[in-house]
């Protein structure tokens, strides 16, 4: 799973040792790093246990370990919006 921005994410140490204790992690972006293979870098927010960001951090983890809690929402669909023409009318100077 690669993650996207806006997924929230548990994060244990089958992500990486370094989360003994497990986080929830919003993402900002994937980080375009020279990792080992089946590494990447994450760049985010900590979470505490009310979704609010606490800390932000770049974590280095293996996908194969992140646990999705909840994934971003779908783009939108763009939507084009339609301006009425616009009248012009003389102004009276003077």
């Amino acid at each position: 799973m690669l993650p996207r921005s806006g997924d929230v994410l548990h994060v244990t140490r089958t992500a990486s040792v370094q989360f003994l204790r497990p986080i929830m992690f919003r993402v900002i972006r994937v980080l375009d790093r020279t990792t080992y293979d089946g590494w990447l870098w994450l760049d985010g927010y900590e979470l505490n246990a009310a979704g609010d960001a606490v800390n932000r951090r770049s974590i280095f983890v293996q996908p194969a370990g992140l646990q999705p809690l909840r994934a971003a929402p779908a783009p939108r669909q763009h939507t084009i919006r339609t301006r009425p023409p616009m009248v012009r009318t003389p102004v009276q100077v003077g």
